[in-house]
């Protein structure tokens, strides 16, 4: 029974919300709760003036009245102040003891000035009592213990006081002040419980709000990261750029934006798969994240795309060395799941303000140093420069020149034989786009088709140099070879392949005396839907080549999975094949590899009668390059054929 009663006038120290909510909604009682009591001591003070003695009648209440200013200081001084949990507590629990002590006090002093003065000082003396208890009682609903404190202090004296009086009224008045004062303590136990739960309630929907903002902060952390690689993503790097270079304006400061690109990411993927390729990203993200004390944000735009933003004031030639430093750190291996994979990191830079004036802008001109490192400088760093302006001018005019240009009437073909050197017949003719517009002149073909995929008009430009090239190969004797170069927009659109095969049957053209040319880096832009292509040519007779091979990422891994009827060797092994050892037994490699598949094996770049020797030791026959013919007119090409000429290859 006494730990109930013990526990009902506790404190709750193990509800922190409670506490404070109790400690703030006394703070705000305490002024009243002491005025009431000073203005009502006072009072019954003076009623007695006269007729008790001045110790109980001035100097006892001042004491009282010292207490009241005391606590009135306190609290008021400590009104402001934030109060931790421990403290609270004490103050709260010292609070309880303290309104028992006071409350008995001021009984104790009220029941002693009770003999003294008239029947109007005496009910006076109980009006006092049961007026400060009930006020007491409504200044303390919020701690509970305290005002229960309080009223046993007071009710249970006052009660046996008057009641053991004899006087009926004041007999009554002491019946009377039981049951106004239950129905206070039954008041204040409702209201009190109904504050407590008002509370919990709080507590709950903080949590709940705590809650739902931590899932809105989640959720924003995962908008705005890559998950990954744990990189800030494509959206966050936007934000980023478009934050720091306003800071940059308005402080003036210089502001560098990077793209870098894995080169050979994909063919690592797809040969071993997304489970290495997906680690082979998430080393490449940690490789950068080494460089974010340099003042450098880094952030995964996409596939193997990555950004850069770097906030150093460096000048070209340091931020150079900066992107170099990276290139270098990507590309060293990488041992993934038991495997080693070698990649490299091509990347191109935009400064402001010298690049672009707006984030658009500069990441415009890194995503064409980007490109232009590819090209040029493949596993390096490009900064963007007033060269490059010039060269995106320069392709802007070749664009503009294309969409407006006549194509049927300003583009034409080139063909370049291919000989057996056995028996020094001309087995076919590779075709080679030209374009002579009016306004700029000759343009190269690596310029123009570039443009004509940048413009989307790849695949009609496709249709009239095929067209073109059929017209020509049908004034050749029968069974002379032509092959056509696709680029990588044709292969995997099989809408342009669907064009090319109908006019390939509407120019009566033997199928099976064409080959298209491919690349192995265009096969590789997407691997599924070209082989897929590809087959379909093959189902019409139709032969493919594969051009330019070793020069890819991953000819070996790939080469017995394309429908091939011929490989040619770039004319980079080639070129000092007679003082490389290592160029031959290249050669000599790719060589024995078209044999054992049954591919036709064509070198390309031959320029000297000693690469000629050479290669025909390496047992190779069929070549095509300057020394046996440059690219010529149809015309040209029809001189060539003797009675002998234009056999199947």
């Amino acid at each position: 029974m006494f730990r109930r009663v013990s526990a009902f006038l506790a404190i709750d120290a193990n509800n922190p919300e409670l506490i404070q909510a109790q400690l703030a909604a006394f703070t705000k009682q305490v002024p009243l709760l002491y005025f009431t009591l000073m203005t009502n001591t006072i009072a019954l003070s003076l009623t007695h003036y006269d007729s008790a003695p001045l110790m109980l009648s001035t100097y006892l209440p001042c004491i009282l009245y010292a207490g009241c200013v005391a606590r009135i200081w306190f609290w008021w001084r400590t009104r402001n102040r934030a109060v931790g949990h421990e403290k609270a507590v004490r103050q709260l629990q010292g609070t309880i003891y303290l309104a028992g002590i006071l409350g008995l006090c001021f009984t104790l002093w009220a029941l002693a000035l009770f003999p003294y003065g008239g029947a109007y000082a005496k009910g006076h003396v109980a009006f006092y009592m049961a007026n400060t208890v009930i006020g007491c009682i409504f200044c303390l609903m919020h701690v509970r213990a305290a005002a229960l404190m309080v009223t046993g202090a007071v009710l249970v004296p006052f009660t046996v006081f008057f009641a053991s009086t004899g006087n009926v009224v004041f007999v009554a008045i002491a019946f009377n002040m039981v049951l106004v004062v239950g129905a206070m303590i039954y008041i204040l136990l409702t209201h009190y419980r109904d504050f407590v739960d008002l509370i919990e309630s709080q507590k709950a929907l903080i949590a709940k709000q705590r809650e739902t903002q931590s899932l809105s902060d989640e959720n924003r952390r995962l908008a705005n990261i890559d998950s990954l690689t744990e990189l800030p993503n494509r959206r966050s790097f936007q934000f980023e750029l478009e934050s720091r270079l306003a800071v940059a304006v308005r402080e003036n400061r210089s502001l560098a934006v990077g793209i870098i690109d894995l080169d050979g990411f994909k063919p690592v993927n797809d040969a071993f798969g997304h489970a290495v390729g997906d680690r082979l990203l998430v080393e490449a993200a940690r490789r950068l994240m080494r460089f974010s004390d340099r003042q450098i944000f880094a952030a995964r735009l996409g596939g193997d795309e990555f950004g850069l933003i770097v906030e150093a004031d460096l000048g070209e030639s340091a931020l150079s060395k900066v992107g170099e430093a990276i290139c270098t750190e990507l590309e060293k291996p990488y041992n993934l799941l038991g495997i080693t994979a070698k990649v490299s990191g091509s990347l191109g830079f935009a400064q402001f303000p010298t690049a672009g004036d707006n984030a658009a802008h500069l990441f415009e001109q890194a995503d064409f140093a980007l490109y232009y490192a590819k090209q040029h400088a493949r596993g390096g760093t490009v900064v963007f420069s007033q060269e490059h302006e010039r060269e995106i001018m320069r392709q802007s005019r070749i664009d503009q020149a294309l969409k407006s240009a006549d194509l049927e009437r300003e583009l034409h073909m080139m063909f370049q034989p291919f000989i057996d050197t056995d028996t020094q017949q001309v087995l076919g003719f590779e075709a080679l786009a030209r374009w002579d517009n009016a306004a700029l002149g000759r343009i190269s073909p690596d310029v123009f088709i570039r443009s004509a995929e940048r413009c989307g008009m790849m695949g009609q430009m496709t249709a009239i140099l095929f067209a073109k090239a059929l017209d020509a190969a049908n004034q050749w004797p029968k069974g002379t070879r032509l092959s056509f170069n696709l680029s990588a927009r044709d292969i995997v659109s099989i809408s342009t392949l669907e064009t090319l095969l109908g006019i390939l049957d509407e120019s009566g053209f033997n199928p099976t005396d064409l080959d298209f040319e491919v690349t192995e880096t265009s096969v590789m832009t997407n691997f599924d839907v070209a082989c897929g292509n590809l087959n379909l040519l093959i189902q019409r007779g139709i032969g493919i080549a594969l051009d330019d091979f070793g020069t890819g990422h991953s000819s070996l891994g790939y080469v017995h999975r394309l429908p091939l009827r011929k490989i040619k060797i770039d004319r980079s092994f080639i070129v000092d094949i007679g003082a490389d050892g290592l160029s031959q037994n290249i050669v000599k490699t790719i060589v024995d590899l078209c044999r054992n598949i049954g591919c036709v094996c064509v070198v390309e770049g031959m320029e000297t009668v000693e690469q000629v020797a050479i290669l025909r030791r390496l047992g190779c026959s069929i070549m095509q390059g300057f020394y046996f013919g440059r690219p010529m007119l149809v015309e040209q090409t029809l001189d060539l054929f003797d009675s002998k000429t234009a056999i199947a290859g």
